[in-house]
């Protein structure tokens, strides 16, 4: 789409949101077509899901986690984003858990089968963090970039539209800053809001977004309230105190395989599969046909799977990875070193969400630290898978 002169404008400069017009900038979403998908609060915990009034956000609400803790407790303001990040990802909408991919029904003697269309919908992620941006690009390079494209991730990524939100606080559990990642929103956004107590400074990252803004007609952000936004978002870097030093693990890590301490881990470890589900870059799925004994009918679905899972591994005879030791091993290593070398980058963004909801609380920044050291290499050479 080619931008017209005004939407050049448009994006050259911040514009401000008052905080009484934010249900505008909603309906306004909306009329475009979109699905608003945005923070709300469901079973103790700030998710994604449909939000079309600002009284369906997460208003005054914040969130505490530490290691395999996660609690909601009030704010002293009316704050719409003032929480770091919950369970969900965006990936769940553009990587559902589940996904039916074909249907083989029973026609006479033999079967008919035919794929499932591919759905059409719109999305408009709204709340959108600095690292989840990474994620999301980090997907695009699995699902997109890819010699075999996606077609379902490539309809939904296409028509989505992402509003982000700049961090304005961070939790105990972050270390955005160690992956480059964040906080601050620098690209892969259409618009991006600063919250502040009175309104939204907005910055806009395309013709998409210009398009959409210009039709609330938004005042330009004025010199104090461009001063306040930079405070804020200063202060949630000055907030994160977690630091994982990137360069060094992806150089020695992989040096690490028989380093006893993963038999430490291991042992507190419950090979849940928590960190991959909650985690905005893990991609590992299953495919399976699942009868519909009633109707004849066979679906094949596509699931969320996990390398923690016993079978995953499963090859002719049993799994490879048959102790809780050398799954963690292989997540931990693909993570934070393999990844690079099959992607170009880290397939971690320092969200933080492995080490607030697994439930033993074993945090990977300080795994790391000990798994890189020298000490503890004494243990016999075993298989690297």
């Amino acid at each position: 789409m080619t931008a017209t002169p005004e939407q050049l404008t448009i994006a050259a400069k911040s514009l401000w949101l008052d905080k009484k017009e934010f249900q505008s900038f909603l309906n306004v979403l909306r009329e475009g077509g979109y699905q608003i998908i945005g923070p709300r609060i469901e079973q103790g915990a700030i998710v994604y899901g449909p939000v079309d009034r600002v009284e369906d956000f997460p208003l005054g609400w914040t969130d505490e986690q530490a290691p395999g803790l996660y609690r909601l407790k009030k704010r002293d303001d009316d704050a719409l984003f003032g929480y770091a990040v919950g369970p969900h990802s965006w990936k769940r909408f553009l990587f559902p858990p589940q996904l039916d991919m074909m249907r083989s029904k029973k026609v006479g003697a033999g079967w008919d089968m035919e794929p499932v269309p591919v759905e059409t919908v719109k999305y408009a992620f709204l709340g959108v963090r600095a690292c989840e941006l990474s994620a999301i690009e980090v997907q695009d390079r699995v699902f997109l970039n890819s010699t075999f494209p996606d077609e379902y991730y490539q309809q939904r990524r296409r028509d989505s539209l992402i509003i982000a939100v700049n961090c304005t606080m961070a939790a105990a559990t972050c270390f955005c800053t160690s992956m480059d990642s964040g906080p601050r929103c620098r690209t892969g956004y259409d618009l991006a809001l600063t919250e502040l107590i009175d309104g939204y400074v907005v910055e806009v990252g395309s013709v998409q977004g210009a398009t959409l803004i210009e039709r609330l007609a938004l005042p330009t952000v004025a010199a104090v309230q461009e001063e306040r936004a930079e405070v804020a978002r200063r202060q949630a870097v000055e907030q994160i105190q977690r630091v994982l030093d990137r360069e060094h693990v992806q150089s020695t890590l992989k040096q690490r395989l028989n380093h006893v301490h993963w038999d430490d881990v291991a042992a507190r470890c419950l090979s849940c599969a928590n960190c991959t589900m909650v985690c905005p870059t893990c991609f590992c799925s299953s495919v399976e046909d699942v009868t519909m004994l009633v109707d004849q009918e066979v679906v094949r679905q596509r699931r969320w799977d996990s390398c923690f899972n016993f079978d995953f591994s499963h090859v002719s005879g049993g799994p490879v990875r048959d102790q809780t030791r050398s799954r963690y091993r292989q997540w931990l290593t693909h993570k934070l070193t393999t990844w690079v070398d099959q992607f170009g980058t880290s397939g971690c963004v320092g969200c933080g969400r492995c080490i607030t909801w697994c439930p033993v609380g074993i945090d990977l920044t300080k795994e790391s630290v000990i798994l890189c050291s020298e000490a503890g290499l004494d243990k016999p050479q075993d298989s690297p898978l």
